[in-house]
């Protein structure tokens, strides 16, 4: 029989948060889940270097206008877009838009894997 709880409770965005700003990262192993993400927000100009995970990852943007590059294809998604990239290809985004970007990255794993190529 099992007796793992049922509802692991609420994760408290400040219990995520990563440095001092708002962007979050929740690891599904820490917390009873099958899925890991990050909730990131960028300034004009930012974003993560080129990186891969031996998983795939879809990628959600909330709100403002991201370059969303895949391995050699690169595409401009806004609010309510979404992409998926599969596993072992680099991939990045970068904010071009004005304000900020707020995007939600969906990681296929309970467990954040990433290697950086830079």
């Amino acid at each position: 029989m099992n007796t793992a709880p049922l509802f692991e409770g609420i994760v408290a965005a400040g219990d995520i948060r990563i440095g001092i700003g708002r962007s979050r990262r929740f690891a599904g192993t820490e917390h009873g889940a099958d899925i890991s993400y990050f909730y990131v927000e960028n300034q004009p100009g930012e974003g993560p270097g080129m990186h891969w995970h031996p998983y795939s990852e879809t990628r959600v943007v909330l709100e403002g206008t991201a370059r969303i590059t895949v391995g050699a294809e690169s595409s401009v998604a806004g609010a309510g877009d979404t992409a998926t990239g599969p596993a072992h290809v680099p991939h990045c985004f970068t904010n071009v838009g004005e304000g900020v970007l707020r995007i939600l990255g969906i990681h296929a794993s309970p467990a954040i894997i990433q290697t950086f190529l830079d």
